[in-house]
């Protein structure tokens, strides 16, 4: 088990320990951008881009919490394993979609 543990990046090192904080960070940098657009909205007009930013949201507070629960579950389990990967999905999924997001908000396609 230790072997299989180590080999996914978990443990003292883990990529869990690594995801939380930044999907953490993320989640805020998601808020600020829906409370940005919110003020921006009333010189540009109706936009969707906060309803994207908050699903996105939804995708790193997802990767936070499956991180957290990896941590705690630490060795014991395979479970902690899926969700270290299911955190790292969520968590590289949000940031596509941040990405794409601010991509198509600066040539004001949404």
């Amino acid at each position: 088990m230790a072997e299989r543990r180590k080999a996914t990046g978990s443990g003292e090192d883990g990529l869990s320990r690594h995801i939380l904080p930044n999907a953490g960070t993320m989640v805020g940098v998601c808020t600020t951008l829906i409370g940005l657009v919110k003020i921006a909205e009333g010189w540009i007009g109706p936009s969707h881009v906060d309803e994207a930013a908050a699903l996105t949201a939804v995708l790193f507070l997802v990767s936070a919490i499956a991180s957290y629960l990896s941590i705690r579950l630490g060795d014991v389990s395979d479970l902690a394993i899926r969700l270290e990967r299911c955190a790292d999905i969520c968590f590289v999924i949000g940031l596509i979609g941040l990405t794409l997001i601010s991509v198509l908000f600066a040539y004001e396609t949404i």
